[in-house]
């Protein structure tokens, strides 16, 4: 299981490779996305970024819906039919 200094820190990779793939300069991506210079540089470095700031960099890079599943509930199982109900709920002991 990672850290969240870890994963801030991957994140930070990522987004930097992201950046130098799409032939982005920091100072391009800090214009493009709002977040000032000095905070991209700082994130790059250091993983260090509040959410908002990490979200409008995701969106300046075309990224912003990889965020969506993060806190998404698991998919409940599949159904059973009646029957299937029906037969775990039989009882297995019987009474004195």
């Amino acid at each position: 299981m990672v850290t969240p200094q870890e994963m801030l820190l991957e994140l930070a990779e990522k987004l930097r490779a992201k950046r130098l793939s799409l032939n982005l300069s920091q100072q391009t991506l800090s214009a493009k996305s709002g977040v000032s210079y000095g905070v991209l540089k700082k994130f790059e470095r250091t993983g260090q970024i509040s959410l908002e700031s990490l979200l409008k960099l995701a969106f300046a890079v075309n990224s912003l819906d990889d965020f969506k599943n993060v806190f998404e509930l698991p998919k409940p199982e599949e159904a059973f039919s009646l029957d299937e109900l029906m037969q775990e709920n039989k009882r297995k002991r019987g009474r004195k």
